[in-house]
């Protein structure tokens, strides 16, 4: 919203008080300034000058060399190529040194061998247009009134020296989203009075019985709608002093009476509109619910569909405006225009947003109406805009109102506890002072302390909306600060605590976290080989994607993963290792149910840890959780990892996940042409089976037996397996194992391998013999006996 600072003075006294200190205070009182601006800031050194004598440049068949007064003790001599410029014509003179807006600067020089020590300026070059000075022309250089004194200023002239604050009003404050409720807001801050005088019609003749009936079909839709008739219209531009508010609050002017509804909206907050008379078939206007098939052309020259749910303004035939937004093709003013009707009406905020949405437009009133006004203020500002027809000899005003009211808001009455207000603010204020404020800003108070908020106020709906009011012209700066006192203070749950610590393990471990997007898109699983009955393509469908990209909620996290890291790899990153927590969503069969949401980890790797890497990432994840030892098993079926390059993670009974190297066609359906070791993790498994309280253990007391055993077993069988085998039969003496050689080829049968194992063992409470450490691999050569293992001899 854009009000200049002059029309917001008209309000209330703010005599001495600076742009700056009155921005600042409206700030500080809930009225947020964003930026002020003059015109007169990009304009210097540009006068009113008086053209004394022109004759042809002798060089030239079209510049003319004039001599002007501006103001000096001598003339100026300007060569202009204009051909509108008379002697004694007043024009705008940019002089040497003069600056016009946009940064252009004008500095003496010849043209063709003539002197010119300044320039003659159009309305295009002081950034003003026809429809602000209509009396001028486009192309050619701007003529003044006669009465301009020579030498003037002509940001004075011209009225450019007003200041226009820029205020960014919230969607709960359409009050203030016109200059008289800035100024109420302005009165309030500087505790002045607010000066808002009542509207009055002087001069109406005759009677508007007979000549308009209005019926209101749709009363929960049209609040209030009120209308007046305008007879003999006189079309014409409207006077330099509504010219210049309208433009800077950045409307344009067009006539006299669009710009009295425009000067209306802006001034009350009210949006008009001006019929043409002859146009409202049968003198007969209808608000009504648009009918199914129903077309209207706005004064866009669009032609557009309605439904039944959207409102409009008819006649006895047709549709004539689209309530709240923009009128039809024919339901303007014209220069023929003879006799109008002005509307002023209040519709439902909900219906105009519908209606705005459904057609894909947005206009100054739709803006304001969807944000909900006061239906108590469309006569006011229909007698103002009455007001000023007369003002600006516009028309003749016929006596009398069409005044239709529909489903009215009762006003709210509320009770001010000045206790609990101060209790609530941490403040100390008398009552007094409570009632002075709120009385201020139009607020009804009772001698027992009842309050009845203005009808523009609709937002007024709690003691603590009062209490908030009080705060804001009390000053926010003024209420003293506080401890505050009875708040909780908020903790991690042990599941939040166990994946922030899930994170910082891996990144301690290298990784970099990573946050992508929750969708994927409908052939996204299809890059992952994923089969068709697979259980993550029952996603969760959504009903107004971006895109074929973000059609679905993610059931797993690889993809996104596989797309960092495809960035990256195409970016000339040499090597990375990243990891990712989110959730993923599962659909339920019974699609009234929300779906499930898992937490799972994903680990992806390139050119960095490798498999055996990402192993030890996975374990140490494990370790962290204190979880028993997880056991890798080959996973040598999968659509997705590389056989013999893949396993199962379990700890325990439960599967928690799964690893191994991407698969190459998979990479390449992501553009990886390099190798890519990934983790897949069920972060809801992983907590379900994590160990309690770590707790310290001491140095071991007693020394360590080592010994070192080489076993021979079918190439088929997992590592994972002879270890589990070994602590079986060790049991709690086993303090660790470790594969130290992997061996095939001479002396090893064909279909065969050697592991070779360290083992270290070691009792608690005393010293371990030699026959109680060969005992115990005498019981683990047993146990591997049985799945086809022994010792290498």
């Amino acid at each position: 919203m854009n009000a200049p600072v002059s029309w917001i003075r008209e309000y209330t006294d703010l005599e001495g008080i600076s742009v700056k200190e009155l921005c600042d205070a409206l700030t500080m009182s809930g009225s947020k300034v964003e930026r002020w601006t003059c015109e007169a800031d990009e304009i210097r050194n540009v006068v009113v000058g008086e053209v004394l004598e022109m004759h042809r440049h002798p060089d030239s068949d079209h510049l003319w060399v004039c001599s002007v007064n501006c103001g000096g003790s001598e003339p100026v001599q300007i060569v202009t190529g204009a051909q509108n410029v008379s002697t004694g014509d007043k024009v705008p003179c940019a002089l040497d040194g003069a600056l016009l807006p946009g940064g252009k600067t004008i500095s003496s020089g010849k043209l063709r061998g003539e002197v010119s020590d300044g320039m003659m300026c159009s309305l295009g070059e002081l950034g003003l247009t026809v429809h602000d000075f209509p009396d001028c022309i486009e192309d050619g250089i701007a003529i003044l009134d006669p009465s301009a004194e020579p030498g003037s200023d002509i940001c004075g002239v011209l009225g450019l020296d007003d200041t226009s604050i820029e205020f960014e009003i919230t969607s709960n404050r359409p009050d203030c989203m016109c200059v008289s409720g800035l100024g109420r807001e302005a009165a309030a801050t500087f505790r002045k009075p607010f000066r808002f005088p009542e509207p009055q019609v002087r001069n109406a003749s005759g009677s508007i019985e007979g000549m308009l009936s209005v019926k209101n079909e749709t009363p929960e839709n049209c609040l209030r709608y009120t209308a007046a008739i305008v007879k003999n219209v006189r079309v014409k531009p409207s006077p330099m002093w509504m010219r210049q508010r309208l433009r800077l609050c950045g409307v344009r002017p067009i006539n006299n009476i669009v710009d009295i509804t425009n000067y209306v909206m802006l001034e009350y907050n009210q949006p008009m509109h001006a019929f043409d008379y002859r146009n409202v078939k049968d003198s007969e206007i209808i608000i009504r619910q648009a009918r199914e098939g129903e077309h209207i052309v706005t004064l866009d020259d669009i032609d557009r569909e309605l439904t039944p749910d959207m409102m409009v303004i008819a006649d006895s035939e047709k549709p004539i405006a689209v309530a709240g937004i923009m009128g039809g093709e024919y339901s303007g003013t014209y220069d023929d225009t003879n006799t109008v009707i002005f509307e002023s009406a209040c519709f439902n905020a909900v219906n105009v947003r519908y209606t705005e949405k459904g057609l894909g437009m947005k206009t100054e009133s739709s803006v304001r109406f969807e944000k909900g006004l006061d239906p108590e203020n469309t006569l006011r500002a229909l007698t103002r805009a009455l007001e000023l027809v007369e003002e600006l000899d516009a028309g003749d005003v016929v006596s009398g109102f069409v005044d239709i009211k529909g489903n009215m808001p009762e006003r709210r009455i509320l009770l001010l506890e000045p206790e609990k207000i101060n209790a609530f603010l941490g403040t100390d204020l008398p009552a007094e002072e409570m009632v002075s404020i709120l009385r201020s800003l139009e607020f009804e108070v009772s001698d027992d302390m009842k309050v009845t908020p203005p009808s523009f106020r609709a937002d007024i709906l709690l003691m603590n909306d009062i209490a908030e009011e009080i705060a804001r012209f009390y000053g926010y700066n003024n209420v003293p600060s506080t401890v505050m006192t009875g708040v909780a203070t908020a903790q991690l749950t042990e599941r939040q605590h166990f994946e922030k610590d899930l994170a910082m393990r891996l990144v301690a471990a290298g990784l970099y976290e990573v946050k992508t997007y929750s969708f994927m898109g409908t052939r996204t699983l299809d890059l992952l080989n994923e089969p068709s009955d697979s259980e993550l393509r029952k996603a969760v469908v959504i009903s107004n994607p971006f895109g074929d990209d973000t059609a679905l909620m993610r059931t797993t996290l690889l993809p996104s993963m596989l797309e960092v890291v495809s960035r990256n790899v195409n970016a000339r990153v040499a090597s990375g290792s990243f990891f990712e927590i989110g959730v993923t969503f599962h659909a339920n069969e019974d699609t009234n149910e929300l779906p499930d949401e898992l937490k799972d980890l994903v680990i992806a790797s390139y050119n960095s840890l490798g498999f055996y890497g990402v192993k030890g990432v996975v374990e140490d994840i494990c370790r962290n959780a204190n979880t028993e030892a997880p056991v890798f098993t080959a996973l040598t079926d999968s659509h997705l990892y590389h056989p013999g390059r893949a396993a199962t993670v379990c700890v325990g009974d439960t599967v928690i996940g799964t690893m191994g190297e991407l698969l190459p066609s998979v990479a390449a359906n992501f553009n990886i042409k390099e190798k890519v070791t990934v983790a897949i993790l069920s972060v809801e498994k992983l907590f379900a089976v994590r160990g309690g309280v770590r707790r310290f253990t001491p140095l071991p007391k007693f020394p360590a037996m080592t010994r070192d055993l080489a076993i021979v077993c079918d190439t088929s069988v997992p590592s994972g397996d002879i270890e589990r085998e070994i602590r079986i039969a060790c049991g709690d003496i086993l303090e660790s194992i470790s594969v130290f050689d992997v061996y095939t080829g001479d002396k090893i049968p064909e279909g065969k391998k050697s592991i070779a194992y360290s083992m270290v063992l070691r009792h608690k409470d005393r010293t371990m013999t030699d026959d109680e450490a060969d005992a115990a691999i005498d019981r683990s050569l047993k146990r591997l006996a049985h799945i086809g293992a022994s010792l290498r001899s």
